[in-house]
């Protein structure tokens, strides 16, 4: 019954908030379009501050005051833990780590919540009381942190997956007479996904009067995939003492291949033991139900 009445509250306030935004998004549309007008002024402070985004009036005070509170709290490593981990993940800028720890300190800030909901809303007994509050506050404690482990896993599973792709067609290129530089470039144009996004600013920061080897450091550094780091270190030696790069690439190519072939059958083994829990404690309990409860039940009705 709380659910059937909280549902279409919630429903409900959606729906305004979405309606409230929408309507203050179209009406900064229109002051802005008639803020490039020539000659239209404002003389009123109140209509001239208007003319700015609701987001920027009161919901980017808020998240400012917001990181500012992370940035005070958080331990000392944090943050440049969390700057890595963006890297990482592909997802770093300024803006979107203050996110982070406005979020951050949003969700701490939902245990408290989620303690009286548990205990004083939701109509439970008193053991699932609790664990509905340690659930509800691992999910907020973990539950940034966790989300972000995925995706810098994910990400750096795609680079390992896209490597040896990249890596036979740059051989390719460069055995046909191109240069590293362009047969990278071709390379990136051609294969779209994470690892080309690297490479691209890897070729930007080499354009921009930076060297290959600082550039190709800064790339492992960014990825931080033992695959990527492999390459980085054979092409930088492969400067260093003059072997052929194309040479180095058939190599790498192939070593990546075999390594990628490993990556899938460990993936594969790991099958079994991953589906052990599950059969353990879903299915074999039901099939011993199904199984076993006939007998029980006779064997009852023997007894009696």
């Amino acid at each position: 019954m709380l659910a059937l009445t909280v549902l279409p509250v919630f429903i409900a306030v959606c729906l305004a908030v979405y309606t409230v935004a929408g309507t203050a998004t179209e009406k900064a549309t229109i002051r802005q379009s008639l803020r490039q007008l020539s000659g239209y002024e404002i003389d009123n402070q109140r209509d001239r501050e208007l003319l700015d985004p609701l987001r920027d009036r009161a919901i980017a005070p808020v998240l400012t005051w917001l990181t500012g509170l992370g940035r005070r709290f958080t331990p000392v490593g944090y943050v440049d833990k969390v700057t890595h981990k963006l890297t990482l993940a592909g997802k770093f800028t300024h803006q979107n780590l203050d996110r982070f720890l406005a979020l951050r300190v949003v969700t701490l800030a939902l245990v408290p919540v989620w303690a009286i909901l548990s205990f004083s809303v939701i109509p439970l007994g008193g053991s699932s009381k609790l664990a509905v509050f340690a659930l509800l506050a691992l999910g907020s404690v973990l539950g940034p942190d966790a989300i972000l482990n995925r995706r810098v896993a994910e990400r750096q599973h795609a680079i390992q997956v896209k490597l040896p792709d990249i890596l036979d067609l740059l051989t390719i290129s460069v055995e046909a007479g191109l240069g590293f530089e362009q047969a990278l470039d071709r390379t990136v144009a051609a294969v779209p996904g994470p690892l080309s996004d690297e490479f691209a600013r890897m070729l930007g920061e080499v354009r921009a009067g930076a060297s290959r080897p600082e550039a190709m450091r800064a790339l492992d550094e960014r990825i931080d995939v033992p695959e990527v780091r492999s390459f980085v270190l054979a092409i930088l030696q492969a400067d260093t003492f003059g072997v052929s790069i194309g040479r180095v690439l058939r190599a790498q190519a192939d070593e990546m291949r075999i390594k990628r072939r490993q990556l899938a059958q460990e993936q594969a083994m790991k099958a079994p033991v991953k589906m052990l829990f599950p059969m353990v404690f879903c299915i074999f309990p039901s099939l011993f139900v199904v199984v076993i409860g006939p007998a029980v039940i006779n064997i009852s009705k023997n007894f009696k």
